[in-house]
């Protein structure tokens, strides 16, 4: 009797799990694929594999058997709740969507409104130079569209009002998650205006310093790396996988762009900026002196009015009599 968990012919007492393999309704198979293979290769060959396997006893075995028939029944409920969780996902982008138009046109009769929430982002603003942020007072409109099969990918669609600087009314640009392959980007060619393209502007810059440091002497020194803007963002396609900006924007700006229009706002009723927390403390520090100085002179004063104060009710109750009224005090302390 031969078994397909070990090179050994003849009756075993138990079948032997060993790296690479799987089991099947209670039969262990070893398994050959690339991977496999590959990690082979780079450890040592089978003779490594089987060094790295291990003799349990049959309890033991049977136990381990069990927890992975188990494990595969766990990885099958997870793979339908992905399912159903895609199906669920599906069903309230179709319910939100009129929300998200109705809220884009509420959003058009507020003035910069993007170009506000795009600069007040972290993230989104660091990759915003000042010719871009001039630029983007004309974003009218964002949106951002997953695909019918949402696995797939989405786009981020532009909007933009009559400028000086390109002649597209709309800037897309759209991710491709394919299952089989890398993913991809493609974007809309911008049609800039003469003497007004902002990613070429950004670009010859940074050639022209880095053929002044080649040129140099010093030659061999780190040639600068310009940072990213959001035009170069906009039309790089290099590593979709690695788009940051444009998650962000999926997912962190466009479910609620308000937030980021009102932080000041919001800055201010939260006591400021939590970069300034140094300062405001030691402003809470010398609120927290001045406070104690004036309620120092507060209790002194307060004495005196409070004599005032008892000395206008008793002469508004008595009314001429109260007039004396004072004079009788003033006697009292001279009595005793």
């Amino acid at each position: 009797m031969s078994s397909t968990a070990t090179t050994n012919s003849g009756p075993t007492p138990s079948k032997k799990l060993k790296t690479g393999d799987e089991v099947d309704n209670g039969e262990v198979k070893t398994t050959n694929n690339n991977n496999n293979a590959n990690r082979l290769d780079s450890s040592g060959g089978a003779d490594s594999l089987e060094d790295e396997s291990r003799d349990y006893d049959p309890e033991t075995q049977k136990t381990l058997e069990e927890i992975d028939a188990t494990q595969n029944e766990i990885d099958s409920l997870n793979e339908k709740a992905s399912e159903e969780i895609l199906k669920v996902e599906q069903k309230y982008n179709k319910l939100r969507k009129p929300f998200f138009e109705k809220r884009n046109e509420l959003i058009a009769k507020i003035p910069n409104f993007w170009v506000t929430a795009f600069v007040n982002h972290p993230q989104i603003s660091a990759i915003l130079d000042e010719d871009e942020e001039e630029c983007l007072h004309f974003l009218s409109k964002l949106e951002v569209e997953e695909f019918e099969d949402i696995k797939s990918g989405y786009r981020i669609k532009f909007y933009f009002d009559e400028n000086p600087y390109f002649e597209n009314d709309l800037l897309e640009k759209e991710f491709h998650l394919g299952a089989g392959g890398d993913p991809a980007s493609k974007s809309t060619q911008i049609k800039w205006r003469e003497g007004s393209d902002l990613s070429k502007r950004l670009q010859d810059q940074q050639n022209a310093y880095n053929k002044n440091e080649s040129d140099s002497k010093t030659s061999r020194k780190r040639q600068l790396e310009f940072p990213r803007t959001f035009f170069t963002w906009f039309t790089d396609h290099g590593d979709a996988s690695a788009d940051d900006i444009a998650e962000v924007i999926k997912d962190d700006m466009w479910p609620n762009p308000l937030q980021y229009f009102l932080v000041p706002d919001i800055e201010v009723e939260n006591g400021g900026l939590d970069g300034e927390d140094g300062e405001s403390d030691e402003d809470e520090d010398e609120n927290d002196e001045s406070v104690v100085v004036v309620e120092e002179e507060d209790d002194d004063g307060a004495d005196d009015e409070e004599d005032v104060d008892d000395e206008e009710l008793y002469e508004g109750e008595d009314g001429d009599e109260g007039e004396g009224g004072p004079d009788d005090e003033d006697d009292d302390p001279e009595g005793e």
